[in-house]
């Protein structure tokens, strides 16, 4: 039963044959909600319907992008499109129960209309690549999960870098790392933080640990902590990484950036919040008390997808001494909250001085931080695939090492584990886990 669960919990939501029959079932539904010689329905109730639908769909774009504005990102026209679908079969729902004959037809119809919201929720997945298996839609996340007081105490270490040309794993080193989950206060901000996430390598968890590196990683916004987990699917990512290099892999630290769902506080110190203060004092504080890592900055990075990714270029930016390496996926080329003066309004009173102080690409034009960056886009992203090729062009203006890769994808969880997949290598040569690589130029499938 066990191994059957396992198999079920695998099955992906984004590719084989789940989609497709997912695909098939959607389309006899449609043929039956729409399949009827009734002229009426046909000329009527069909076209109005469809027309209420499209309105909705409107209102919910209008709303949402222009008056609500919960996050910068527009609503993708995959969604809308799969939201009204979903809509429309509501509004047919009437119309063609009056015109079903029997129990029977009534049955189909009753069960039609659902599996319709069910398939158009299924394509918003897809849109966003955000649940990639069943086990992920369960909330149920790929890797093992430790209670963090379980986690082994300080212990002996071998260090070295490269950490690989030192370290040898024991034999009480485990196959698979382990995911935790814990609170970091805002001790010194006031933030009020939702709970991180941990993933600790194989090389952590045995005697003697190595003295791994560590990656600070930050969601995206409308997001949370457990994204990179659940979605990202992280802990596959990192535990590949380490069977291929004798269980050395960064421990990740994954904060909370905004507070809730939908705040987007804009990893700034300003009346948002002080969040700048919360990822550049109290979470590298809490690391280096709570984790035996290294306590050379030359080994941490910071990175990101989306208004994460943001976060990162801003975070390495404005303190290039405690994040010299960065890792942006999909980001934006500035922290915003929809335009510069609305940003500007909320977070600090209408004074622009204060934005351009910290704002990453302005710093750059001005002085120029030493700090080495990855930028990376999927291939499909119009809106922030231009934004993060702009960054780089004006980083390697100003001298930087910062390199741009485009991935397979849109602005979605495949471009961003595709992404961090093919930055592994230059990021573990960069915090001393192996011999320093280039920066990825290509990538294949994710």
């Amino acid at each position: 039963m066990h191994v059957l669960r396992h198999r079920v919990g695998e099955l992906s939501l984004l590719t084989g044959w789940v989609p497709l029959l997912m695909v098939a079932v959607g389309v006899l539904a449609w043929v039956w909600l729409v399949g009827t010689r009734d002229p009426s329905f046909l000329t009527r109730s069909l076209p109005r319907a469809a027309a209420a639908a499209a309105g909705a769909a409107l209102v919910a774009v209008v709303v949402v992008d222009r008056v609500w504005r919960p996050f910068p990102d527009p609503l993708p026209a995959p969604v809308v499109a799969w939201t009204a679908s979903a809509v429309l079969a509501v509004f047919l729902a009437g119309p063609r129960l009056r015109r079903s004959h029997g129990l029977l037809g009534w049955a189909v119809t009753v069960i039609a209309v659902p599996t319709v919201v069910l398939v158009a929720v299924f394509g918003v997945n897809t849109a966003f690549a955000a649940f990639p298996t069943v086990a992920a839609a369960l909330g149920r996340p790929p890797g093992q999960s430790i209670d963090f007081t379980k986690v082994p105490g300080p212990t002996e270490v071998v260090s070295g870098r490269p950490l690989s040309a030192t370290w040898r794993a024991p034999l009480s080193t485990p196959a698979a790392g382990r995911v935790s989950t814990v609170a970091i206060p805002g001790t010194t901000s006031g933030f009020q933080g939702r709970d991180a996430q941990v993933y600790l390598p194989p090389a952590y968890l045995g005697t003697p640990r190595a003295r791994l590196p560590v990656l600070v990683l930050l969601s995206g916004q409308p997001g949370s902590p457990s994204d990179w987990v659940l979605y990202v699917g992280l802990a596959g990512v990192m535990d590949a990484y380490a069977a291929q290099h004798d269980g050395l892999a960064p421990v990740v630290v994954i904060p909370d950036g905004t507070g809730s769902l939908l705040a987007n506080p804009l990893c700034l110190d300003s009346a948002l919040g002080q969040l700048d203060t919360y990822l550049s004092v109290d979470v590298p504080a809490w690391i280096s008390s709570h984790l035996q890592v290294s306590t050379d900055h030359a080994d941490w990075a910071v990175g990101g997808q989306s208004y994460g990714g943001t976060c990162s270029l801003q975070l390495a930016v404005n303190h290039p001494d405690l994040y010299p390496t960065f890792l942006d996926l999909s980001g934006q080329s500035e922290p915003t909250l929809g335009t510069r003066d609305a940003t500007v309004a909320a977070a600090f009173g209408g004074d622009e001085s204060r934005f351009t102080a910290v704002n990453p690409l302005d710093v750059i034009a001005r002085n120029p931080p030493a700090v080495h960056g990855v930028l990376t886009a999927g291939a499909n992203d119009d809106v922030y695939g231009p934004q993060a090729r702009a960054v780089v062009a004006a980083s390697q203006a100003a001298g930087m090492d910062v390199s741009y890769v485009e991935v397979l994808g849109g602005h979605d969880f495949a471009a961003w584990r595709a992404g961090l997949v093919a930055s592994l290598d230059w990021l573990a040569g960069r915090l001393g886990l192996t011999p320093e690589q280039p920066a990825p130029t290509t990538t294949g499938p994710p």
